[in-house]
């Protein structure tokens, strides 16, 4: 019982799948059938409209040959003149209506006035004119401009014919409109521009016309269709010069794939019977085959949607489950908290003990996270270290942070790792939905920006996402695609020196390289923005090594005592830096002793033992290291004494104030009694004015360095400076 209970969803399923793709099947065979009889069809529609579209201009074309026969002969000039009415109406209406068919025929004199009139074979009075004139007048007014145009010549070359057709609605019946002039057909007649009589034929569009348009074509049931009866697909609108539509011309519709269709009709069905009995036979293996695949089908989707190691949902739950979440917070008005966590000791608990230790406090945390939420709340593991929890109903930013110091408080607890109690913590980033808008893969992107944010912050502790969070994250990535491009040749980035001197403010010591980018679209970059970037981003080896190679391959070029170059603690927390900065000398042919590498204060406070070995490195190959902003930091004196600093640098925010505040002076004096005190020489960096420069050279500073003495300059500027001309001109000049 049991095994057939399992298989039946999976049994109706298949069944379904089965049967619902046999009618998508026919649906389609049948759909294209009638598609393809309506498409070929409409093809057939489409020719039917052009002959009759056609057959329509072949007769208006008829009209003008039948109405040129008569005017364009030196008679009907003469007995038009002559106002002979006997001749007109033999010659020029009532024949056109006995011969040709033409149901009314006007002859206007030169200033348009109706001299003549037939209607139906029968002359009228001319003032029967007035009645259809509105409607023929467009078309006499164009004829008359045409006339009084200098003559044009066809393709030919030949003189262009005058005249002028249109549909029109003559007393609600539609017709063919043909004028013309009266002009003669030898030399032997003579008449003046703007003197010529028009010829006005107007033949009815009736059935007998469009029967003899249909029979050319072999369409049956051609007829006028007035405007005021519907008409069907089959027809043509009769359409003036103006767009107006006069009538439309009908038939009966010629519909060859829909005969095509019935005749294949009895074949189709039986075809369809023998697919059927395929089908059935079919559906009995499949049922039969369905009963094994359920078993493992139930096993394979617990696999699909839950983590092996903790058993909790992994990514794919997850996101299906924030996205349910999300929906139901928008219709009931609540909000949803995302909490994005990670261990902050993962991957060295990993290196240390061994993955299986790192896999327990995996199914530790797991543990840890599950027992300390609600029931309501979803907690899952995306993978590796990380978690996410999805909390339901959360009123305000606040009470996600509560769960959050919880879920830090839990984590902060030993966890006992073969045999031995391992401290770890965690960082986490929150973000909240903000309405039924919220869309699940943005809450998670902000909750990664929070948790990056409250890493970069020190770690063991979490962040709430802010909207800056996400512009400043974007920005930085902006800046660091533009940096790479930039490094790689693109430009933008070179180096400034600013010169330091000695107490005199006459002679150049050196110089320190200052590393700027001119941005081309947000200009002069500061450069402690792009460096932080450089530095969070990874780009910080690069970036510094370009600035090194370029400072000391200058350098070397010139007669400078020595250059200082900036380096990031992060260098020197590489271990091959001592190595990188020896192959730089090597290839730009620098003495170690001429390069300065500054750094600051701060890495004094790592007990780091990578760092102290660069340093020794670095100091025992001959390069000298200096502190700068020194004065700003923590550091203490048995830092100095342990890394055996070569000179330290007086801050500008000291400097600054020296000819304004007592202790400021008090400060400098002490930091460079202190550098005396050390044996290190001391660089005073800002100076502006000539008291801050008299008061540092009282007090024993003789290296200085700023905008009074000299601003940051261009190399060649630098080289333009007394005693700092570059090597290749000192060789010049001894050859001279």
């Amino acid at each position: 019982m049991s095994a057939r209970h399992n298989s039946s969803p999976l049994t109706h399923q298949v069944t379904l799948t089965v049967l619902t793709l046999a009618a998508f099947t026919l649906a389609i065979v049948v759909g294209f059938g009638f598609y393809a009889a309506n498409q070929a069809d409409e093809a057939s529609l489409e020719r039917q409209k052009i002959f009759i579209a056609d057959g329509l201009n072949d007769q208006i074309a008829t009209v003008q040959r039948e109405q040129e026969s008569v005017t364009v002969w030196d008679d009907s000039v003469t007995n038009v003149r002559a106002g002979n009415q006997t001749w007109i109406e033999e010659n020029l209406s009532t024949w056109m209506y006995t011969y040709y068919g033409h149901n009314r025929i006007y002859i206007l004199d030169a200033a348009n006035h109706a001299i003549h009139a037939m209607r139906e074979g029968k002359v009228v009075a001319a003032s029967t004119f007035g009645e259809d004139e509105p409607e023929l007048r467009p078309t006499i007014d164009k004829l008359r401009h045409m006339l009084a145009e200098p003559p044009k010549a066809d393709a030919s070359g030949q003189p262009a014919k005058m005249v002028v057709q249109d549909l029109v609605s003559l007393q609600g019946k539609p017709a063919i409109l043909s004028v013309m002039p009266l002009v003669p057909s030898t030399d032997r007649v003579s008449q003046a521009p703007g003197t010529e009589y028009l010829h006005i034929s107007a033949e009815f569009i009736n059935d007998a016309v469009i029967g003899k348009i249909a029979a050319k074509y072999l369409l049956d049931g051609a007829r006028l269709v007035p405007l005021s009866e519907p008409v069907g697909p089959a027809a043509v609108p009769l359409v003036d010069s103006r767009g107006v539509i006069v009538g439309y011309i009908g038939w009966d519709q010629l519909r060859p794939g829909l005969t095509l269709v019935r005749k294949i009709a009895p074949a189709l069905a039986i075809a369809l019977l023998v697919a059927g009995g395929v089908l059935v036979f079919l559906l009995r293996r499949l049922r039969r085959a369905s009963t094994a695949l359920q078993t493992s089908q139930d096993q394979a989707q617990y696999l699909a949607f839950h983590d092996t190691l903790t058993g909790l949902p992994n990514r794919a739950l997850f996101e299906d489950r924030l996205r349910r979440m999300l929906l139901f917070a928008g219709q009931d008005g609540t909000r949803v908290a995302l909490l994005y966590l990670d261990l902050d000791r993962f991957k060295h608990i990993n290196d240390t003990l061994g993955h299986p230790a790192g896999d327990e406090l995996v199914r530790q945390t797991a543990a840890r996270l599950r027992h300390t939420i609600r029931e309501v709340d979803t907690v899952a593991r995306l993978g590796g270290d990380e978690f996410a929890v999805i909390l339901l109903d959360i009123p305000d930013a606040g009470s996600a942070e509560d769960i959050a110091e919880r879920l830090l408080v839990k984590l902060r607890e030993p966890f006992r790792l073969i045999g031995d109690h391992v401290f770890v913590g965690a960082s986490i980033g929150i973000a909240l939905s903000s309405g039924p808008e919220t869309d699940a893969d943005d809450l998670l992107r902000k909750a990664d920006i929070a948790l990056y944010e409250a890493k970069k912050n020190g770690r063991g502790r979490y962040e709430v996402f802010a909207g800056d969070m996400d512009d400043l994250l974007l920005r930085k990535r902006k800046v660091e695609s533009e940096l790479r491009k930039a490094l790689d040749g693109d430009g933008g980035i070179k180096l400034a020196y600013q010169p330091v001197f000695a107490a005199d403010g006459r002679r150049i010591l050196g110089a320190e390289a200052l590393i700027r980018w001119g941005h081309e679209v947000h200009g002069a970059l500061p450069a402690a923005q792009f460096i932080a970037i450089a530095e969070e981003r990874g780009l910080i080896g690069e970036l510094g090594k370009w600035a090194l190679s370029e400072a000391c391959r200058f350098a070397a070029r010139t007669e400078l005592p020595w250059i200082a170059v900036n380096i990031s603690p992060m260098q020197l927390r590489d271990i091959g830096f001592a190595e990188q900065v020896a192959a730089i000398l090597k290839e730009t042919g620098l003495a170690p002793s001429r390069l300065q590498l500054e750094t600051t204060e701060s890495v004094l406070l790592e007990h780091n033992d990578t760092i102290g070995a660069v340093i020794a490195a670095l100091r025992q190959s001959g390069v000298r290291i200096v502190l700068d902003d020194f004065g700003t930091g923590y550091s203490s004196l048995s830092y100095l004494r342990r890394q055996a600093i070569d000179k330290l640098k007086i801050d500008r925010s000291f400097v600054r104030l020296l000819d304004e505040d007592e202790s400021a002076r008090a400060i400098a004096r002490t930091l460079i009694d202190l550098a005396r005190t050390l044996r290190v020489e001391v660089t005073a960096e800002g100076v502006e004015t000539d008291a801050q420069k008299a008061l540092l050279v009282g007090m024993g500073c003789h290296q200085m360095q700023g905008y009074l003495l000299s601003p940051p300059l261009e190399p060649g500027q630098l080289l333009a400076l007394p005693g700092v001309s570059s090597a290749d001109q000192e060789r010049s000049a001894v050859r001279a």
